[in-house]
């Protein structure tokens, strides 16, 4: 992507200024524009549909890029050089005169997410990019053009979304339609609702469930997040929910590592650098601990990341580039474009001191950092010297609270012990990286549901403990009395891995992995047994990860029920193992670091303590 040179002065760590990111959004836009119907209402991407259709593929890249050009033409106060609301425009007119019918543009009805769901999804981004560009575009409609529209949306209204953020779309949808005097109790209804559902779903510490489970993701911010706090301040109101998102940013700030990349973690990222989306609402609003430079730095970075490692202007199905295994089955060609709502950005004129004030470090560019988030059960853990951002999971799983533990298979985006800004799981099909399991009959079990424990941290270390059921694909589905409890620690670039296997039956294998590492990124990934284990070796991974094409991955090996302890690295040079073992027996063990310092862990009751 061609864009302004950089600027040193005002952008010292990244060069990007506003003008990269209003380039950015039209490069991106005109780039999908290549792809439409003749009269705009469908960009019909290239790459594999989804499992939604063609149709509701064509529909999302009309609504996605729509968004990008919103943002860009409202932060711009309605200047729109390469006419995109024309386009937009007309595609509306196209797309909503005859919905549902099987022709060039019309667009697909929206109905019950268990019918033909994912409409829904995408009038929200429509009813956004209508609110954003109403002077511009909204109010040049006929009235007629006007009432379609409106019947059009009004879909989402009348259906029932998916039970978790989906619930925002209808909120959004009648928050234009209220904006615009076309409001009523069916739009009161759905907004009261939504807001209802999110008040359950927070857990805190600026944390919400995506739904009534204990999935946390990037969805907190892109959504759950997002949208209450944006409608209220496009309605020039403040959020109830904005010091949620101020207290959210504090932890969250912390998952972009030093070369600008997210944590690679949960569900839809392909949706790429949306991820900045809340540190740039935080930065608009005021609801940020955030100091402008510092919000930039991050917008920025990972902005910067993934344009730097694009190969056409257009956005492709994957994180780098294309990566099936990134994706999920309602992944269209047009899913990408979720990347848009980073261009929220932009609502900040040239003048905010988001783009005026001099770029800061990123918070995971200070001092090393550990810190325990007990209400998700994440702990992260930052390194300055190599900038590598690590997030250990034992609390976010993407399990509903209907559904039962078994799996066919391994969920990669939220079943292993650990992520990063630098790796990513590898593919359900090889040996699964960061991963305990005990092994039947040569079958590996899988980390579905996930009991959290407690999380705690302190200075310059902290742990995160759980508990799962292994179960398995095939043969039996589980094993009586079977458990493993696992707990995490985290001293500098060290993670201090221990776990109990409680009701192993003889002769059952028990198995620990490490990070995923390959030539495309080179790092150096170590794991060393202290306790428990009888043997070790490397595995390879073939079709490797989202950021290498081949990874290997170090194995532990033991067998039967005990305790297992390993120390994990991840690092961009090696490092020297930092912990020695001082005992250990059944259900405690005791680890010396360098410093003198000590943690012992103990499993009955858990207690985790780290003694200078």
């Amino acid at each position: 992507m061609k864009l302004p040179g950089d600027d040193r002065d005002l952008s010292p760590f990244t060069g990007y200024t506003r003008q990269h990111w209003e380039t950015a959004a039209d490069r991106l836009v005109a780039a999908a524009w290549r792809w439409t119907t003749p009269r705009g209402a469908l960009l019909d991407l290239p790459g594999p549909p989804s499992r939604s259709g063609v149709r509701s593929d064509g529909l999302e890249g009309y609504a996605r890029t729509f968004l990008a050009a919103g943002f860009r033409v409202a932060g711009a106060n309605g200047d729109d050089p390469h006419g995109w609301l024309d386009r937009y425009a007309s595609g509306l007119v196209a797309g909503t005169r005859t919905p549902g019918r099987d022709d060039a543009e019309s667009w697909p009805l929206i109905l019950d997410h268990s019918v033909q769901g994912q409409p829904m999804v995408e009038s929200a981004s429509v009813a956004l990019g209508l609110r954003l560009t109403r002077p511009w575009l909204w109010d040049r409609l006929d009235g007629d053009a006007q009432d379609r529209v409106e019947e059009w949306l009004r879909g989402a209204v009348r259906h029932i979304p998916a039970p978790n953020n989906w619930y925002l779309f209808p909120f959004t949808v009648a928050g234009f339609l209220e904006s615009v005097g076309r409001g009523d109790a069916e739009t009161a209804r759905v907004r009261d609702r939504a807001l209802e559902l999110l008040e359950t779903w927070y857990r805190g510490q600026g944390w919400y469930a995506d739904g009534d489970g204990r999935a946390f993701d990037h969805y907190n911010g892109w959504a759950l997040h997002l949208y209450p706090v944006l409608d209220a301040y496009l309605a020039g109101a403040d959020a109830p929910q904005g010091p949620r998102l101020h207290e959210h940013l504090e932890s969250f700030s912390l998952l972009f590592g030093s070369n600008g990349a997210p944590i690679h973690f949960g569900r839809s990222l392909t949706y790429r650098f949306a991820a900045g989306a809340a540190v740039a609402l935080g930065a608009i609003t005021g609801h940020t601990p955030l100091t402008p430079g510092a919000s930039r730095r991050l917008l920025s970075g990972t902005l910067r990341y993934f344009l730097d490692k694009t190969d056409d202007d257009l956005l492709s199905l994957g994180w780098h580039g294309p990566h099936s295994a990134t994706l999920q089955s309602y992944s269209g060609p047009g899913s990408p474009y979720w990347a848009s709502k980073a261009f929220v950005c932009l609502l900040a004129p040239p003048e905010h001191p988001l783009w005026t004030a001099v770029e800061e470090p990123a918070p995971s560019e200070g001092p090393d950092q550990v810190l325990a988030l007990a209400a998700t059960g994440l702990l992260i853990q930052t390194t300055q010297t190599d900038g590598i951002v690590r997030l250990h999971n034992h609390g976010s799983d993407h399990v509903r609270p209907h559904e039962g533990e078994l799996a066919e298979e391994d969920d990669p985006h939220y079943g292993r012990q650990a992520y990063s800004t630098r790796t990513g799981p590898t593919s359900t099909h090889n040996v699964s990286d960061n991963h305990v399991c005990v092994v039947v009959d040569g079958v590996r079990s899988v980390r579905r549901r996930i009991h959290p424990l407690g999380a705690a941290h302190g200075d310059g270390w902290g742990w995160a403990a759980s508990w799962h059921l292994p179960v398995f694909g095939s043969g039996a589905p589980t094993v009586p009395g079977l458990r493993i409890e696992s707990v995490t620690v985290a001293v500098g670039a060290h993670e201090l891995r221990v776990h109990r296997v409680v009701g192993a039956p003889p002769g059952v294998g028990v198995e620990q992995t490490g990070w995923a590492t390959g030539p495309d990124e080179p790092l150096v990934s170590t794991l060393l047994p202290l306790h428990g284990w009888t043997s070790t070796d490397d595995v390879r991974a073939p079709e490797g990860t989202a950021f290498t094409r081949w990874a290997l991955v170090p194995r532990l090996v033991g067998e039967g029920s005990g305790l297992y302890a390993a120390l994990a690295t991840l690092s961009a040079k090696p490092v020297p193992p930092a912990a020695t073992l001082i005992k250990a027996d059944n259900s405690t063990i005791c680890v010396q670091w360098p410093d003198t310092s000590r943690t012992s862990i103990a499993f009955d009751p858990l207690t985790v303590v780290h003694r200078p």
